[in-house]
C-alpha cells in the first residue's frame, strides 16, 4: 500500500470517529436551570457567569489535547485550540477573565460535576452515567 493511500486511510478513520462522537453537556442532577446552546458557548467563553436560575456557574474543561475537548471546541464554541489560546491569553492579559479549570479525565469530570451543583462540563456521550444530568447534546 502506498504512503498516500495509508495517509488517506488514517485521515478517513480519524474523521469518521470525530463525526460520530456525540458531546453531552452535563450538570449536577439537582440543577434545574435551563441551558441553551448559546448559554453553553457563553459560559465556556467566560461571557456568562450564572445559570438561568441565578446561581453561579463554574465551567470545567477536559485537558488540552483530548479528542473530546477538540470536538467540543469546534462543535460548540466554533473555535480551534489556537483560537481559544489567543482568546484566553488576551482576556487573562487584560484582567478580564480566566479560562475554565481543567480536569485530566472523563472520570474526574464525572466525579467533580456529580459533587458540585454549580459546575458544568462536557463528555463524550458514551462516558456519561446516572451521577450527572445531561442538559444538551451536540
Amino acid at each position: 500500500m502506498s504512503k498516500f493511500i495509508k495517509a488517506i486511510f488514517v485521515l478517513a478513520s480519524f474523521f469518521s470517529f470525530s463525526v460520530l462522537a456525540e458531546i453531552s453537556i452535563i450538570v449536577h442532577p439537582s440543577n434545574a436551570a435551563s441551558v441553551s446552546s448559546d448559554d453553553v458557548s457563553r459560559i465556556f467563553l467566560g461571557k456568562k457567569k450564572s445559570f438561568s436560575d441565578g446561581n453561579t456557574v463554574v465551567p470545567i474543561n477536559l485537558k488540552e489535547g483530548s479528542d473530546t475537548r477538540e470536538t467540543f471546541n469546534s462543535t460548540v464554541l466554533n473555535k480551534n485550540s489556537s483560537q481559544l489560546k489567543a482568546y484566553w491569553s488576551k482576556l487573562v492579559f487584560t484582567g478580564k477573565g480566566a479560562p475554565p479549570k481543567e480536569v485530566a479525565s472523563a472520570a474526574e469530570m464525572l466525579k467533580l460535576i456529580a459533587n458540585n451543583p454549580n459546575m458544568i462540563g462536557y463528555l463524550d456521550s458514551s462516558a456519561v452515567d446516572a451521577s450527572v444530568k445531561v442538559v444538551a447534546k451536540y
